[in-house]
C-alpha cells in the first residue's frame, strides 16, 4: 500500500468535520422549484454541477496548484470567479475548517505558510486549495488527488440530497455508483483545459445559488 492512501482516505472522509454537510451548493433552490425532485432529477443536477462548476473551478484550482501556481494568485482568483455569495462563504468556511484540522493531522510547511496569509488577511482560504496542498505534501500523485476531491465533493452532496429531498440510502449508493464516470470524465477534461477556462460556469447554476440566500425557507446555508 502506498504511503498516501490511508492518509488521502482520513481527508476524504465525509466524517471529516468540515461542515459540508451544511451546504447544498445550490441545489436546494432547484428542491424549492421542484426540478429536483427524486433520484433521476437529482442525478441530472448532479452530472451538471460535476462537469461545470467542480471542472472548471475547483478541478482546474488543484490542477493549477500542482503545477506550481502561487497559493495566493489561485486564492485571489477563486475569490473573484465565485460570484454566488454563499457559495464565496461555503468555500472559505470549509477552507478555513480544513486549514485548522490540516495544521494539526497534516503539518506542513507550505500549509503552514497559507494559513498564515488566511489569518493575516492576506487570502481567503477557499477549500480546494487547501486539499491540494495537503494532498500534495502527502505525495498523493496530481490524478489521484483530484479524483479523491471531486468524488469526495459528490459523496457529501448526494448525502445532503438524501436526507433533504429525501432519498433512500440505496438511492444515494445506485447515484454514487454513476457518478463516478462523471467524476473520470472531469478529470479527463481537466488535464485539456487552459487558464483562461478558469470559472467558466454555467449561469444557471450560479443564478440558483444566487436565489438561494433570498429562498423563503431553507435547510441549508447555501
Amino acid at each position: 500500500m502506498s504511503d498516501y492512501q490511508l492518509a488521502l482516505q482520513q481527508l476524504t472522509d465525509s466524517a471529516l468535520p468540515t461542515g459540508a454537510f451544511a451546504h447544498s451548493l445550490g441545489f436546494e433552490t432547484y428542491i424549492e422549484r421542484r426540478l429536483v425532485r427524486d433520484e433521476a432529477t437529482f442525478g441530472v443536477w448532479l452530472a451538471a454541477f460535476v462537469g461545470q462548476q467542480l471542472t472548471y473551478s475547483d478541478g482546474l484550482a488543484v490542477r493549477f496548484l500542482y503545477e506550481g501556481v502561487p497559493v495566493v494568485e489561485l486564492d485571489e482568483q477563486l475569490t473573484a470567479q465565485l460570484l454566488p455569495r454563499q457559495l464565496r462563504e461555503a468555500s472559505t468556511k470549509m477552507g478555513t475548517r480544513l486549514l485548522e484540522i490540516g495544521a494539526e493531522v497534516f503539518p506542513s510547511s507550505e500549509l503552514a505558510e497559507y494559513r498564515e496569509l488566511v489569518r493575516s488577511g492576506r487570502a481567503a482560504g477557499h477549500q480546494p486549495l487547501v486539499f491540494a496542498i495537503i494532498a500534495r505534501s502527502l505525495g498523493v500523485p496530481y490524478p489521484d488527488a483530484l479524483a479523491a476531491y471531486l468524488f469526495a465533493t459528490v459523496t457529501t452532496l448526494t448525502q445532503n440530497a438524501v436526507r433533504a429531498i429525501p432519498l433512500g440510502q440505496n438511492a444515494g449508493q445506485r447515484l454514487l455508483r454513476g457518478a463516478s464516470d462523471d467524476v473520470a470524465a472531469a478529470v479527463e477534461r481537466v488535464y485539456k483545459l487552459g487558464p483562461d477556462d478558469f470559472g467558466a460556469i454555467s449561469p444557471g447554476l450560479e443564478i440558483a445559488q444566487m436565489r438561494h440566500e433570498r429562498q423563503r425557507a431553507r435547510t441549508f446555508m447555501s
